[in-house]
């Protein structure tokens, strides 16, 4: 893979529509594309999740070069299990659980179009905050979305907890449609570089459709060791690849 340029992508509105599945196309087009780079997935979600939106199953690391969930939190190259992180070892139960409690308390109280289910999913290396509830249709979840465009639920809510939760040593990151991450500071999607730098690669490019601040491809985009992109759809991850790669 040395001297080979890598292509590291989000997943969420970068290689699928949020929280559906790939198109047959853009399988296609990242398997050609692994003939002339390197390929890399790091997403929010955990691996089971995005095993499912990759429409892999378990084989997905076996796909693609580099699978890193949870941020890079949990680390797979070449088939292999290379890392994994624990926000419960860093933090503490005691703390853990006083925060859950406190977001569990502001979310009651919020008066939503909808409220579904599964408002809190605890990761290996990060918590998920979701005010709508995950098991929430893609009819509610495109509701809330645009709701949350105008009343800013999810920013508001993160600055709470910002003031807060000064001393927990947390951050926070929106992302996709009704959710946003907590974990701890410096344990955003640059975490997976340290799994890259050393690789050799000639160019190292992130392409993501939440780069600017507070969305989760921020700071991954903005690195230094990165040529980052923002995309705006998987259709237009597909134009962008294919002037740099193919014209």
């Amino acid at each position: 893979m040395a001297g080979k340029d890598l292509c590291l992508f989000d997943i969420d509105g970068t290689l699928t529509p949020s929280r559906q599945t790939i198109s047959p196309e853009m399988k296609d087009f990242l398997k050609e594309l692994g003939k002339k780079a390197t390929i890399g997935l790091v997403g929010g979600s955990d691996f089971c999740k995005i095993a499912e939106q990759m429409d892999e199953g378990e084989k997905i690391v076996e796909i693609y070069d580099y699978v890193f969930a949870e941020n890079g939190l949990v680390a797979y190259k070449q088939g292999k299990l290379i890392g994994k992180e624990s926000i419960l070892d860093r933090i503490g139960e005691e703390k853990l659980q006083t925060f859950i409690n406190f977001c569990l308390e502001y979310m009651s109280k919020l008066q939503l179009p909808v409220k579904r289910g599964n408002f809190i999913e605890f990761r290996s290396g990060l918590i998920n905050v979701c005010p709508v509830g995950r098991s929430c249709s893609q009819k509610e979840r495109e509701e809330f979305n645009a709701y949350d465009k105008v009343h800013n639920i999810r920013k508001e809510f993160v600055d709470t907890l910002l003031n807060k939760f000064p001393d927990f040593g947390l951050t926070y990151s929106i992302g996709g449609q009704i959710s946003f991450d907590c974990f701890p500071i410096g344990w955003d999607k640059t975490y997976c570089l340290k799994y890259l730098q050393n690789e050799g690669f000639s160019n190292i490019h992130f392409f993501g459709d939440k780069t600017n601040e507070g969305g989760n491809d921020y700071e991954l985009f903005n690195h230094e060791a990165v040529i980052g992109h923002t995309v705006t759809s998987p259709q237009d991850t597909i134009q962008q690849l294919t002037d740099i790669y193919y014209n």
